[in-house]
């Protein structure tokens, strides 16, 4: 069993009267997990792609429970200035998010672009694709939903690593949700009338395994030399979380 506490726990709250509803985690544990991560593969990323994975990671849960629960999503930021992509996955059902950065043979747009592929059991996955500003994912979220949501949200990040998102419902007080500010949002369960819904956990976790990679290179089993060259092995990541796993000519042959 897996401690509580190794987990981050999302509620889903309504805020009656102004027909909104409340995503709020706290992400210390899987910012932990994360980081455990990082050093586990000597991961050392530049501390502002750091922060902008962090977000991401964050976002995307909140926004895994806002969905329904079969659905697992992934959100991809290609962005131009830095040329990075950054990539973020995660399911309610495994109960785990994960996520990286890609800095190296990314192709360069001439503009910022969103890409959100939602895939549910049994149903070809769905695809979004906006252009989007700036490099805050805590924006990206409020483009988003106007874009591809079709209804308004708005996402904050607060002190001690809590984050809130706030969408829309039908017969939103949508001046109220426009007026909204770190202070406001900090206060809502004093000010406002809420009801929790339900709540999810997630922790950070890819699930990603040699077993799981070596499918991806059987397409070369004919041309080991062109994948090996002159050495017996070679390492190879997880597209998914980065992990590093060594792979020999034995182990494709």
């Amino acid at each position: 069993m897996e401690a509580p506490e190794e987990f981050t726990t999302v509620e889903s709250i309504f805020i009656r009267h102004r027909n909104a509803l409340m995503l709020r985690g706290q992400f210390t544990p899987i910012y932990t997990d994360y980081y455990l991560h990082l050093m586990q593969y000597g991961i050392r990323p530049p501390a502002d792609l750091d922060q902008l994975l962090k977000d991401t990671l964050a976002m995307l849960t909140l926004h895994l429970v806002a969905r329904p629960w079969a659905e697992t999503i992934a959100w991809t930021a290609n962005l131009r200035a830095p040329r990075i992509n950054v990539f973020v996955t995660g399911s309610s059902l495994t109960e785990s998010i994960t996520g990286r950065v890609f800095t190296e043979d990314v192709r360069e747009p001439d503009r910022n672009f969103f890409y959100a592929q939602t895939t549910l059991a049994g149903d070809e996955p769905s695809l979004s694709t906006l252009e989007i500003e700036g490099k805050d994912p805590i924006a990206w979220v409020s483009q988003y939903y106007d874009q591809s949501e079709q209804r308004p949200a708005r996402a904050f990040r607060l002190d001690d690593e809590n984050f809130v998102l706030i969408a829309a419902q039908p017969d939103c007080d949508l001046e109220w949700l426009a007026s909204l500010d770190n202070a406001t949002v900090q206060a809502i369960s004093q000010t406002e009338e809420t009801t929790r819904l339900e709540t999810r956990r997630f922790r950070f976790h890819c699930g990603c395994t040699v077993e799981k990679i070596l499918p991806i290179l059987s397409g070369w089993k004919n041309r080991l030399d062109d994948l090996f060259g002159d050495e017996q092995s070679i390492n190879i990541q997880c597209p998914r979380c980065a992990a590093t796993y060594q792979i020999t000519r034995e182990m494709i042959d």
